[in-house]
């Protein structure tokens, strides 16, 4: 995939693309903005508050109404820019609901956006007109609580639910691993023809794609059994098993969807804890 930031793409029928300028282990090469309709426009995940990013959106968008700021979740990389874009364009905030994670731990809401304030909050199946064509909410929690996926003229935007590159990392205490199968699970019996993720290239076969990630999270869960049924062990020691040779940037993150499977596994009476030992029940 090329990185040609700060410009309009045009993916196809009334699907365009923007690239914000945040590469990193987590987001690929960036955000990636999608703008979707023809006379009038909704935004989708506006991304990280760049200002050549906002300036280039603000190009793009070329003094067409904007009739929504749709964000899928509220990681940084995602949502914070959707404030000078609404001073911009006048547009209104349309999408996942805000968090409040200060009650769940003092860094729990260090890689979210605080600032999100959304002026109406979309549930599963709500609609929204966009141009004349018809975009559906689909909640998709497990990643993030609040994360919901936008389906439009046989698209689903898939924000972090499912990336075109990489698997997606899922970690407590607002990450749940349980609900994030679950939506895998809802996504393999929709009928989509294309996803288009915020991080990563198109998935063009989408049921078979989700189906692959969803044995990868089995063949995860099997692999966290097999090394608790030796002994027990920390997370750490998970970590350093289950990913041989892991770029140490994404130690931490899998080291969150480890705790993630665990805690799933413990509300099903597979596996308990100890301190900090996990073991199989």
């Amino acid at each position: 995939m090329d990185a040609p930031y700060a410009k309009l793409e045009q993916l196809g029928p009334g699907i365009a693309r923007v690239l914000a300028h945040n590469p990193s282990a987590f987001t690929y090469y960036g955000t990636q903005t999608y703008l979707i309709g023809n006379d009038e426009l909704a935004v989708i995940d506006p991304g990280p508050d760049l200002p050549e990013h906002v300036d280039a959106l603000e190009e793009a968008i070329g003094g067409r109404p904007v009739v929504a700021i749709m964000c899928t979740h509220t990681h940084r990389d995602h949502s914070p820019a959707s404030r000078p874009l609404a001073e911009r364009t006048g547009a209104p905030l349309i999408g996942c609901g805000a968090l409040a994670l200060e009650t769940v731990g003092p860094r729990a809401d260090a890689s979210f956006d605080g600032d999100y304030r959304p002026d109406r909050v979309l549930e599963d199946a709500d609609l929204l007109e966009v141009d004349g064509r018809v975009v559906t909410a689909v909640a998709t929690p497990g990643h993030t609580s609040n994360h919901l996926c936008f389906a439009y003229e046989g698209a689903l935007f898939t924000g972090d639910h499912v990336m075109g590159w990489s698997t997606t990392v899922v970690v407590p205490p607002d990450g749940d691993m349980a609900a994030y199968m679950q939506s895998l699970d809802k996504l393999r019996r929709r009928s989509d023809s294309i996803y288009y993720p915020a991080h990563g290239p198109p998935v063009t076969n989408p049921q078979q794609y989700v189906r692959h990630l969803i044995g990868h999270r089995m063949q995860r869960e099997k692999q966290i059994l097999r090394l608790l049924g030796e002994k027990p062990r920390p997370i750490p020691d998970i970590v350093t098993n289950a990913y041989p040779g892991l770029d140490p940037r994404l130690v931490p993150a899998a080291g969150g969807s480890v705790y993630a499977h665990l805690l799933d596994l413990e509300r099903r009476g597979v596996v308990e804890r100890h301190g900090e030992l996990w073991t199989a029940a």
